[in-house]
Formats: structure tokens, sequence, C-alpha cells
């Protein structure tokens, strides 16, 4: 890939904080999986894309007011087709794009990392 072709991933979180996650979101009633990841991402990030492949998924726990919640988020390889970044939704501060090479370093969470690694490794396959 040349330098002049540099892939970026767009982020939400907090600059600020120096927070940043993948977009994710919860299914509403008759959406598919792929549906749910492109509104999603629009949504929290202002970009709209289409979806090139399926890149893995995250399961994780948490509890809340006293509720125990197993959830599991499916990530998606997108390519962006139009939007903003400044039309992302209020559920985040800020959403950014970053250089693939950087976004590792910067994820919040070490399991999206690797996700992060996972879809690198399908975008160089892609050529």
């Amino acid at each position: 890939m040349s330098a002049q072709h540099q892939v970026e991933i767009v982020l939400v979180g907090r600059a600020s904080e120096n927070f940043w996650v993948l977009p994710k979101g919860t299914p509403k009633a008759g959406e598919t999986r792929e549906q749910v990841a492109l509104r999603e991402v629009s949504e929290e990030t202002g970009v709209t894309g289409r979806i090139l492949g399926e890149i893995g998924s995250i399961h994780y726990s948490f509890a809340r007011k006293g509720t125990r919640f197993n959830k599991e988020v499916l990530y998606y390889l997108m390519e962006a087709t139009g939007g903003d970044v400044s039309l992302h939704d209020h559920e985040y501060d800020d959403a950014g794009w970053f250089p693939l090479t950087q976004v590792p370093s910067l994820l919040a969470y070490a399991n999206e990392a690797e996700l992060v690694t996972r879809a690198a490794a399908m975008i160089s396959a892609r050529g």
C-alpha cells in the first residue's frame, strides 16, 4: 500500500481524555446484524459505509443496577461511502479518523486492538 493511500479508521470517544473505542451498538427489533452495524456506525461516527467482511466478535459482561448482562459485539470491516465525522451523534463527544497503524495503541481496550490487527490483515489481503 502506498503512502499516498494510507488506510484510516474512524473511532469514537473523548479526545480530551484520549479515550477511543470502535463504534458499536444495540439492535432494534427486526434488524439484521449487518443493518445494526451500518446504522450504529452512521449514528455514532457520522460516516456511512458498506460492509466488506466480518472481522470477529467480542464477548463481555457487565452489571447495571444489580443485573448482570452478557454481551456479544460483532464487528465488520467497512469502507466509507459518505458522511462526515462532524455529523456524529451525542453518544460520544468526538469522532475522528486515525491512521490504521496508530489505532491499536490508541484504543482503550486490548480486545478492540486485536480486532483492528485482524482488520489490517484483511485489508492487506485485499491488496
